[in-house]
């Protein structure tokens, strides 16, 4: 089984910033990627940022220049630092991780419990 963690939402006013962080645990294999995605109320899941095993890295357009994601690969941590906050980023934050357990297996998606972000103007 493996579990991701995340820590570091919270209430930030407009123009401010936050760090998130992911950790992942348990029967790791290795980790093909790492990202986050994000939930508003009454929206879809969309994909906020994504860093693959290699370091290739893919932030999606109305973060681009604010958020940043990096990773720790020994440490199967994942970090989203979110500058220039705005309203609109309000939105419940998910960690997400392709792991394969083995060596035999494709890698599948684990996600986090959820962080919550909010933004006030």
């Amino acid at each position: 089984q493996v579990q991701l963690v995340e820590s570091g939402g919270g209430l930030v006013q407009a123009g401010g910033s936050l760090r998130l962080s992911c950790a992942a645990s348990g029967s790791i294999f290795s980790v093909m990627s790492m990202g986050w995605y994000r939930q508003a109320p009454g929206k879809q899941r969309e994909l906020v940022a994504t860093m693959t095993s290699g370091g290739s890295t893919m932030h999606a357009d109305s973060v681009k220049g604010r958020f940043t994601i990096s990773r720790i690969t020994a440490k199967n941590t994942v970090d989203l630092q979110m500058n220039s906050l705005k309203p609109e980023d309000t939105a419940v934050y998910y960690c997400n991780g392709n792991i394969k357990s083995t060596a035999y297996v494709r890698g599948r998606d684990y996600w986090g419990q959820g962080t919550q972000v909010t933004v006030s103007s």
